[in-house]
Parts: structure tokens; C-alpha cells; sequence
């Protein structure tokens, strides 16, 4: 009897379904670099507010990240493009420090990355990061979903537990597709374990050598009618000297 179980646990481990639980973490490192290209870059960022599928406000910026030397986390510099009365504003994340610069004062003043930049989109979300740096991933089911253009989709849920000060939210929701890694969807909380917003990524087109998402749609966790879409465009890989993630080079700060 013995010799038959073993044979049978055999012809079970053969079978092509039965296989082994993807690893977590090595999934959101695979999604990470789908949304960030591996070195240097830059994109035009828009972000366009809408309540109850009317546009109320619109920003345009332009966002400069490149890996920190360690860690292997984002440090990135945002400048405000749109509108004029912005324009040339600056914010500069490096480690731990969140930074707004305003040249009409010459001032810089700390920020936090959970605080609003514009509609549902917090400073922290127009920043470059990569996930699996700052959050630590388990495996909570299989399941199919709907993505943010109303496709089904197989999909790993992952919940994300912050491991970092630099974490932007306590926990996190996150699916990603079950044969491409991409990132589908997000739902992020606060500590409190508040849902505050939910995410959809999307409208995947070619940038620097890969497919990635170029529109994220932002939806507040309390009203679903306050959206923000933020879409992505023009990237490019132009030299990003590490000397413009200095909070006292901000000043001097010209772009290319």
C-alpha cells in the first residue's frame, strides 16, 4: 500500500495544473519593472481631475527619477509645467525627504508623500517607486478580475505591508496578471485601514524597449465620483546628473 501511495503522490506532482505558488515578492519585483524602466528616465505626467465625470482641474508636470546609488529605491525630482501660475514650482523626493520648492520665495518646506498634490493624487503617487523596496508581498488568492478597460483578467492578489518610512501607504491590494506580471489594479489603505483610494493601470503602449501602463485612473475611496486620471507621455532617457537630488541644488535647478 505504501509503494501505491507514493506512486499516485508521483503521478499527482506530474499532473500540469499542480503547480507550485508563484513567490510573492519576485512578482511585485516583475510588476515594478513594468511600470519603471531599469535606468534613468524622464515623462510628462497630466493629471486631470473630474467629479462626476466633469473635468474640474488639470496640471501638467515633468518628472525626472533615476535608482539612488543604494537601496535601489527611486529618488525623483518633479517640475510643474501647467498651470502658469505653477510653473517652475519643484518637488524632490531622496530617501526619506519629501521636499516642495517655491522659486517666488526661494523657500523649501517638507512635504508628506500621503498629502494631496491635486484631485485623488497624493505627492507620493507622481513619484517614481518602486514597490517591492518599500513593501513586503504575500500571496492572498487566484482570481479573475476586471481591469480598468473593462477586460476579465487572471490575476495574482498580493497584499502589501509596508516595510519602509518611506512607504507611502500602510497596506496595499495589488493584482497582477497571472502570465505577464503586469499591474492591474490597486486598492490602498491607511493604517487605520481606511480604503483610500483605488487604482486602475492601463492603456498599456511601448516606452524605452517595453509595453507599460500610460494611464493611471485614480478613484477616491469614499466617493467614487471624484476621479483623477493621470496619463504618461514622452519618455526619454536623457543624463539625469545625480547633483539634482540635493534639496540645495533645487535653486539652481535648470532642465535640459
Amino acid at each position: 500500500m505504501k509503494s501505491i501511495s507514493l506512486f499516485l503522490v508521483a503521478i499527482v506532482l506530474c499532473l500540469p495544473n499542480a503547480r507550485s505558488a508563484p513567490d510573492p515578492q519576485e512578482l511585485l519585483r516583475a510588476s515594478d519593472t513594468i511600470r519603471n524602466p531599469g535606468r534613468p528616465f524622464k515623462a510628462k505626467v497630466t493629471l486631470t481631475e473630474f467629479e462626476s465625470g466633469k473635468q474640474v482641474d488639470t496640471s501638467t508636470l515633468l518628472t525626472y527619477s533615476r535608482e539612488q546609488d543604494k537601496g535601489g529605491q527611486f529618488a525623483s525630482l518633479v517640475a510643474f509645467v501647467f498651470p502658469v501660475r505653477d510653473a517652475g514650482k519643484l518637488m524632490l523626493r531622496n530617501g526619506d525627504d519629501l521636499w516642495f520648492y517655491d522659486p517666488s520665495t526661494k523657500a523649501s518646506v517638507r512635504l508628506s508623500p500621503q498629502q494631496r498634490l491635486m484631485g485623488q493624487a497624493s505627492n507620493g503617487d507622481v513619484m517614481t517607486v518602486n514597490l517591492a523596496r518599500d513593501y513586503t508581498a504575500k500571496l492572498l488568492a487566484e482570481e479573475e478580475i476586471v481591469d480598468g478597460e473593462r477586460k476579465n483578467r487572471k490575476s495574482y492578489k498580493l497584499g502589501l505591508i509596508a516595510s519602509s518610512p518611506t512607504a507611502t501607504y500602510a497596506t496595499v491590494e495589488y493584482w497582477v496578471d497571472s502570465e505577464s506580471s503586469r499591474p492591474i489594479k490597486g486598492r490602498f489603505f491607511a493604517e487605520s485601514g481606511r480604503l483610500l483610494k483605488t487604482v486602475y493601470y492601463r492603456r498599456y503602449q511601448q516606452a524605452l524597449g517595453r509595453e507599460r501602463p500610460t494611464e493611471t485612473v485614480i478613484i477616491d475611496g469614499l466617493s467614487p465620483q471624484s476621479v483623477t486620471l493621470m496619463r504618461f507621455s514622452e519618455f526619454a532617457t536623457p543624463t539625469i546628473p545625480q547633483s539634482w537630488f540635493h534639496r540645495d541644488s533645487l535653486p539652481r535647478f535648470q532642465p535640459e
